[in-house]
């Protein structure tokens, strides 16, 4: 059956376009007042980050966004595969020459001028391929040999790859987002069960057999302990949550991010945000994901294509899992891990990935 590139359909999801670009524009505040002083430091240039992120983030993702709310949607269910592969082997080339590391991590790849992580394009491939694999086919989702066990492999590699960069927090966020999907195309209880013990097992022995990853879990256990070491960053973290109290010290006026505070624009901009802007402006932030991640799986629950209903999960439960891994890890619920907030945190894949998902998002939204 031939598919058409652009389809007309009715109106768009608004409410789903409001809360993205609220959330773009709310990073892109917080992003000016969290870097401006790390970047006269080190550019002599308060607006160097901020301009960097409209140029590199912004500007692709506006395209991003704009494409992907124009193409129709089952376009991607046709090539699903050919992009998984395409996200596969980005991540293999990371340990070829085109790849770099920074802050002690294999992550990126440089093509040219051009500079991005293929982990974060994963995101959309996985989800795409996971979705377009399970519909429409049931053997797939009750049968040990076509469904569990391929699942399992694709899965399994994906991991490796990730482990090796290393990004473990992207691993959580890729494959429960993966199993969400799975859970939702109506898969066996048992498989489900199966593959989340199988994952904390895994995490279990990945995390014993490195020594950083196992310190960073005994600071989640004691949090006093190596306050000048590996409970440095959580510590000043909580700190800072806690000078904000109800209304916050005032926009531009966190002084922990001056001088104590680590990943400030990235892994840490939460903390910013609940330092400047207190309780207050960390509930309105929150309930603008709230009403994102809801929204999303109510055209999820109206959509009768089976597709589209997997990659609105899908897509939503992604940035449930990582915005909550984000959270959690600053305000000491969960371990430290480096993972940027999305659509706030500096990073221009990320940001043009995040808004790329949205425009899927709508055009799903457009044939409910």
């Amino acid at each position: 059956m031939r598919i058409r590139l652009f389809r007309r359909g009715n109106a768009p999801d608004y409410v789903l376009i409001t809360i993205t670009f609220l959330l773009v524009i709310f990073g892109l505040v917080m992003l000016a007042s969290a870097s401006s002083d790390l970047a006269k430091r080190k550019f002599d240039d308060s607006y160097f980050y901020l301009k960097h992120q409209i140029l590199y983030g912004i500007s692709l993702g506006i395209i991003g966004f704009w494409l992907a709310s124009k193409i129709y949607y089952k376009m991607y269910q046709k090539y699903a595969f050919v992009l998984l592969l395409l996200g596969i082997g980005l991540l293999i080339s990371i340990f070829t020459p085109l790849g770099f590391s920074a802050g002690g991590a294999d992550r990126w790849l440089r093509i040219g001028s051009v500079v991005f992580q293929p982990s974060e394009l994963l995101k959309i491939f996985f989800i795409i391929y996971m979705a377009a694999w399970l519909s429409g086919r049931e053997e797939r989702k009750n049968n040990f040999w076509k469904g569990f066990v391929p699942f399992l492999l694709v899965s399994g590699l994906i991991t490796f790859l990730l482990i090796r960069q290393p990004s473990t927090s992207t691993v959580v966020i890729l494959m429960g987002s993966a199993l969400a999907v799975y859970f939702a195309s109506g898969a066996r209880l048992r498989f489900v069960a199966g593959i989340i013990a199988l994952g904390v097992l895994g995490l279990a022995l990945v995390a014993y057999s490195s020594p950083y990853r196992r310190e960073r879990i005994m600071t989640f256990l004691n949090p006093e302990t190596n306050l000048e070491s590996s409970g440095y960053h959580i510590n000043q973290a909580k700190i800072a949550i806690g000078v904000g109290g109800l209304l916050g010290v005032g926009y531009g006026q966190s002084t922990t991010k001056i001088l104590y505070l680590p990943e400030v624009i990235g892994d840490s901009i939460f903390v910013v945000i609940a330092e400047e802007l207190g309780f207050v402006g960390v509930i309105f932030l929150l309930l603008l994901f709230v009403t994102f991640v809801i929204r999303g799986f109510l055209l999820a629950r109206r959509t009768n294509d089976q597709f589209g209903n997997l990659l609105l999960i899908g897509f939503s439960a992604l940035i449930t899992i990582q915005t909550f891994i984000h959270i959690g890890a600053m305000s000491g619920l969960l371990p430290l891990t480096g993972t940027p907030l999305p659509f706030v945190s500096y990073g221009g894949t990320a940001l043009a990935v995040f808004m790329t998902i949205s425009g899927i998002m709508v055009n799903i939204s457009k044939y409910n």
